[in-house]
Formats: structure tokens, sequence, C-alpha cells
């Protein structure tokens, strides 16, 4: 009886472990991916990099010179190239590793992470049914679109996209939703309390609307201005909680009615009485200004 020969396994090149396996699958469809050692972490920067000493990767909020072969700066070392999974350089990382991760803004994602059932139970009621992954004591709902990533928006609920890592548990199931309103303006939410010595500052300037700002508008004044008081009274009457939301939703709703002007249609001088009006009610002004900057920037507009 023949007997075939075993297949002599080459060992001089390091074989995937499972980690890096399932990181080469995901970067093949064009996931970018980076380890993750034991405790959810990413590997800790090289010596090289301690500290940001190297200045960051160029992708970061600040952009750096680092050109380290290492998977050092978290989130920033994530990748599509096989090269760069499979080198020498991240070899020890993947033996090391007990999970991977991925960049959910690299493709143009946004996960929402619902830490325990109560905020499970809190997204049936008021989010749109998405695709769902499992988590250890979770789940993921995970959108079409990407963000600001913000962290603790509610009790057990954080929001990973854009600078920012999640980790990758499998597919999921469901159809994937675009990523609501109702997701992002929980980035710029903060509950109002009755102002307080060092709770919020007033805006040093405030650039009052007129037409001379405004020349290219389509609107005739008495509408800008009517439309820009009812959303003020609306900020204004959030005395107790939901300002800064509120502030979002007015800012998103105007820059929504001059998205078919020719501009410009003054829009930054609105927004100064936006964010005031949330700073009047206990809104920090970085909050107020956030709300303001990321509801404008939702609908199509005129320069302001």
């Amino acid at each position: 009886m023949t007997h075939s020969t075993p297949t002599r396994r080459d060992r001089s090149q390091p074989q995937p472990t499972q980690p890096l396996a399932v990181a080469l699958a995901l970067a093949s469809r064009g996931v970018p991916v980076l380890p993750l050692r034991v405790g959810k972490a990413p590997f800790n920067n090289c010596p090289a990099c301690a500290k940001n000493a190297c200045g960051g990767r160029p992708n970061m909020k600040q952009a750096g010179p680092c050109t380290c072969p290492h998977p050092c700066h978290a989130w920033a070392a994530a990748t599509t190239n096989p090269d760069v999974l499979t080198s020498t350089a991240w070899a020890t990382a993947w033996r090391q590793a007990a999970a991977v991760a991925y960049h959910p803004a690299g493709v143009r994602l946004t996960v929402v992470d619902l830490d325990h059932a109560d905020a499970i139970t809190w997204a049936h009621a008021h989010l749109p049914p998405t695709r769902t992954v499992p988590t250890t004591r979770g789940q993921h709902w995970i959108y079409v679109g990407t963000m600001p990533t913000a962290h603790g928006v509610r009790p057990g609920v954080d929001i990973k996209s854009r600078m920012a890592y999640a980790r990758w548990l499998g597919p999921g199931t469901g159809r994937m939703a675009p990523l609501p309103d109702a997701v992002r303006a929980l980035a710029v939410r903060q509950e109002a309390n009755p102002l307080r010595a060092g709770l919020a500052s007033s805006p040093s300037t405030r650039a009052a609307w007129d037409r001379s700002v405004a020349t290219g508008c389509r609107h005739t004044d008495s509408y800008v201005r009517t439309g820009l008081e009812n959303g003020l009274a609306l900020i204004s009457a959030h005395t107790e909680s939901g300002a800064g939301s509120q502030t979002f939703q007015v800012a998103r709703f105007t820059a929504a009615q001059h998205g078919q002007c020719p501009g410009p249609c003054g829009l930054n001088a609105l927004g100064e009485e936006m964010v005031a009006a949330a700073v009047a009610v206990g809104v920090p002004e970085p909050y107020a200004r956030r709300a303001v900057t990321n509801g404008m920037g939702l609908a199509p507009r005129s320069e302001a």
C-alpha cells in the first residue's frame, strides 16, 4: 500500500496565530486591524514612542513624524497592509495577543457599545434597530457613518468611531442602518445644571446676525430672526437638563433651512447666539460649541 508523503511545514516562516489569522481575513476585506493584549487594551508603545516622544502617527489628531514599524499608538496603528501585519515588528504582539480590534471609522462605521442590560433596554427604546454583536456583558450596535468618539454618554453607553478602536467579536446579525441623529446627539448632550460659578463661561464674543453677514441668504430677515428666536426659546427652556442636546437639534434644523441658499448666510453668527443661550442655562461653553458645530455639520448648507 502506498502512503502519501506528508507536506513538510516551512518552519522558516511564522505560522499565523488565531488572532493574526482573523486580522488578515478582516484586512483582506478592507478593515483596519490591530492586536489587543490581555485586558482588551492595545500593546504599549515601544521605547522610541513612549510618552508620544516620536510625535505620534500622521493620522492622529496631532499629526506627527512617527514611522515606527511596531504596533504603537493604539487605534492609529490599525492597518490593512498584510506585510505590516505579518512583519517581524508585529510578531511578538501577535504571539501575545488575546483579541483583535478594528478602527470603526476606517470602514465608515460607528459602534454604540452597550455595556449592560439596562443600556440595551434603553437602546431598544430610543435608537433605530441595526446590526448587533453580542459582547461579554452587553452588545455592540453598529451603524453606517462616522462621528467623533465619545465615552460615557449615558450609563453603560460609549460611542466608538473616529480615533478609536473596537474589539472584533464577529460579524453580528441584522442589517446595518445609517447612523441616526439620536446617536450623534448623544456625543454633544450635556445635562445642564443651574448656573453656578465656574461651571460655565460666557462666550467672549457674540457676532449678531444681520444682512451684512448674510448677503447670499435667500430668506427674509423676518424669517431668519423668527426661526432663531424660536430656537433660542427651546434651548432656554431646558433649565434642568437636556440643553446641550436641544442646542444640537436647533443647530441641525437651522443648517437644513439654509441648505439651498447660495450663501453666505451668516450661520456662524446664528451659532454664536445658540452657544450663548446654552451657556446661559448651565452648559459648559466647549460642549455648547461642539453641539452647534456637529449640528450644523449634518446638513448640506452654504458657507457661513
